[in-house]
């Protein structure tokens, strides 16, 4: 069951376009990792494991209450595509809530199939951030990973691909919106969003070529795209309207995970959303 929303997040939905292109009461279940389901901005969501950081303020929640639409939220923080198509410790496989009377799925994954995070949380850390995990615990520098080789884009889209196919399996009459990621990495880094120049640039060319690979797969699975790694240029971190939050001095996590949507960002994307669904 969902809860009602406070107040803050009908106020963030402010703009929403009003639709009927779905019945009220349809069935609408979202998948997906922490950028799906929230990386823990307050107030959590109840009926969720604690682990996956589910938001009351996820953009999949604030699209539900604006249209009226009976969600399954199945994202979970940290997941992959393989978690979607198979089980992950106590949870079950996400698309385990798709069912034949489902009219609704959006996705946003595939981020952690190319530990996108973990390289953005090592730059951070060389970029003078201290983070304790970001640590080598043999040398007491910053660790550091390798960027993504081409085969790792090409083995994403193979999964998105199967997963959504498997989607249109289940819910023919299903809308499939693969949600990109939004923008990230800041034109020039600020205090909100510290990073050198070399890193930046080496997570603009993962995000590019994860933005590609998800396009390429929802082509081939005959599903919808909401490009929003081209609608949130411009709402960095580091811009006066930001979507999503950097890694600084003085980061709060207890308001939500760094390098991830604020709940801004999440509120743009229902509002995107919620104009796509319209047509």
């Amino acid at each position: 069951m969902m809860r009602l929303l406070p107040m803050a997040a009908l106020a963030l939905l402010a703009g929403c376009a009003t639709t009927t292109a779905l019945p009220t009461g349809a069935h609408y279940v979202a998948l997906g990792s922490s950028f799906a389901a929230g990386a823990g901005i307050p107030p959590l969501a109840e009926g969720r494991p604690e682990r996956c950081g589910a938001s009351t303020l996820s953009y999949s929640r604030l699209l539900a209450a604006e249209l009226g639409l009976r969600l399954t939220d199945a994202s979970c923080g940290g997941a992959t595509t393989a978690h979607v198509l198979g089980p992950w410790n106590e949870l079950p496989a996400q698309i385990d809530a798709v069912t034949a009377d489902t009219r609704l799925v959006t996705i946003t994954i595939g981020g952690n199939d190319l530990n996108y995070m973990g390289l953005l949380f090592m730059a951070s850390c060389h970029a003078g951030v201290p983070m304790d995990r970001m640590i080598d615990p043999a040398t007491g520098q910053c660790r550091n990973g390798p960027p993504p080789a081409d085969a790792a884009y090409v083995a994403v889209e193979e999964s998105l691909f199967t997963m959504m196919a498997a989607i249109r399996q289940r819910a023919p009459l299903a809308r499939l919106v693969l949600v990109q990621y939004l923008a990230l990495v800041p034109d020039a880094p600020c205090a909100a969003a510290r990073i050198l120049p070399e890193h930046a640039a080496q997570a603009r060319g993962l995000a590019r070529g994860l933005a590609d690979a998800s396009k390429r797969a929802a082509a081939r699975a005959g599903a919808e795209v909401l490009a929003m790694d081209q609608l949130s240029l411009g709402h960095t971190a580091c811009d006066a309207s930001p979507w999503a939050r950097g890694l600084g001095a003085g980061f709060d996590p207890a308001q939500g995970a760094p390098w991830h949507p604020a709940p801004e960002g999440h509120a743009a994307i229902a509002r995107e959303l919620a104009a796509m669904l319209a047509k």
